[in-house]
């Protein structure tokens, strides 16, 4: 059921740019193959024509008839990567409200004013914001399949931060920032849904929250800012990092490779009216939803989520390790491929042989419960992604810490 509390954001004037075509040395490509690979483009594109007769001109080029279906449709798919590239490199940032509303494990509203005084002033400025919100009984689906699962957490929904919890919605009402509550889900769920949404729309995400499950959603395109209670500010956290803190690559070659094979099936007529420069983009975009890989979740579903009660492999054998999880990782791609292998031959040590034929159950059911799920009944409204107005921003911020500190010394 969609239960969704949503206030648009204000509609203000949208300036785009106007990026041109990246060329080839920058996308990585030798400039001497240039020639040879126009000539290559030119060669096949005839040859795959399916839509019309080739017809000699004067001049000697060929040149193609094609009805009016396929001229509406080229027209319509050559403004649509117009637009997205106008987009590219625009963000688009997803408010994770729940965490920021505690302090530790302690309910602080004094502790969400601060991160969204930091977060709006130093981080989002005038870029689209969407706040995201716990659904009613959202961890339901989750404890089902193992009881454990956030069960030392203290429920957003009881309690002091609940009380306040109208003040919360406020403040993002007058900051002009769209409020997403779906019921029945978990608002990581909820954001995992939305990004696929806002990916294939053109723009760049960034997800605000300390949460670490969205390392899941970690691409060129899809980026994490964490506030950081040391330092006291906001820090990114990009595919540069998780690469350096895992030493692996968040992509999935084998859903990659399916997304991009299924790209080159196109009519190659409707590939050769796009360019070469609109063929990389739109891969690149297809990369970034589908080739999201498994990496974090499969490593999750082994070595266990003590902070969200998911017990790893280790509670049951000791020596099977991070070590051991990360090089069967690396090897073998995702936790499936993994348990397949294992199922039909050896693909370790004994006892780690023996872990993975035992227990492939447990660890298809941590992996089900830590992984995100993208198929919430929700969608991506137009207007959410307008230009934020900021101009009351200071004065709103201020009032509600007022409020807040007015509110914490009546109370003492």
């Amino acid at each position: 059921m969609f239960e969704a509390a949503v206030v648009s954001a204000h509609v203000g004037t949208t300036t785009t740019t106007t990026t041109t075509a990246p060329c080839l040395a920058t996308l990585g490509i030798n400039q001497r193959t240039k020639p040879k690979a126009r000539k290559l483009w030119k060669l096949r594109a005839p040859a795959a024509d399916l839509s019309g007769a080739l017809t000699q001109t004067v001049g000697g080029q060929l040149m193609q008839h094609v009805n009016n279906n396929f001229e509406s449709y080229s027209e319509v798919n050559e403004s649509e990567i117009i637009e997205k590239k106008r987009r590219r490199r625009r963000r688009v940032f997803f408010l994770d409200v729940n965490p920021l509303c505690y302090k530790g494990s302690t309910p602080s509203l004094l502790s969400f004013a601060h991160w969204i005084s930091l977060f709006f002033s130093q981080v989002s400025l005038a870029d689209p914001v969407i706040a995201v919100i716990d659904g009613e009984r959202g961890n339901e689906y989750r404890r089902q399949l193992l009881p454990s699962y956030k069960s030392k957490r203290r429920n957003f929904s009881k309690g002091p931060v609940w009380r306040s919890h109208r003040a919360v919605i406020d403040v993002l009402q007058k900051l002009n920032v769209p409020i997403v509550k779906i019921e029945g889900h978990e608002a990581d769920d909820v954001v995992a849904t939305l990004v696929d949404e806002v990916l294939r729309r053109g723009y760049r995400v960034v997800i605000a929250s300390p949460d670490k499950d969205f390392k899941q959603l970690i691409s060129e395109d899809v980026q994490i800012v964490m506030p950081m209670h040391k330092s006291d500010n906001w820090s990114f956290y990009t595919i540069k990092h998780y690469k350096a803190q895992y030493h692996c690559d968040p992509s999935s070659d084998l859903s990659l490779s399916k997304y991009v094979t299924n790209l080159f099936r196109f009519p190659f007529h409707e590939l050769t009216i796009w360019g070469i420069s609109e063929i990389l983009f739109v891969t690149r975009s297809l990369m970034a939803i589908a080739g999201r890989s498994q990496a974090y979740e499969a490593r999750g579903s082994i070595v266990g989520d003590e902070v969200d009660g998911v017990p790893g492999i280790q509670h049951l054998v000791p020596s099977f390790g991070r070590k051991t999880t990360l090089k069967l990782l690396r090897k073998h791609g995702s936790l499936e491929n993994l348990l397949n292998a294992a199922a039909v031959r050896t693909v370790g040590k004994p006892y780690v042989q023996d872990t993975l034929t035992k227990h492939a159950d447990y660890l298809r059911r941590n992996y089900e419960v830590l992984s995100l799920r993208r198929d919430v009944d929700v969608r991506l409204q137009e207007d959410w992604l307008s230009e934020r107005e900021t101009c009351n921003d200071s004065v709103i911020l201020t009032e509600f810490s007022k409020l807040l500190d007015e509110t914490q010394k009546r109370n003492q």
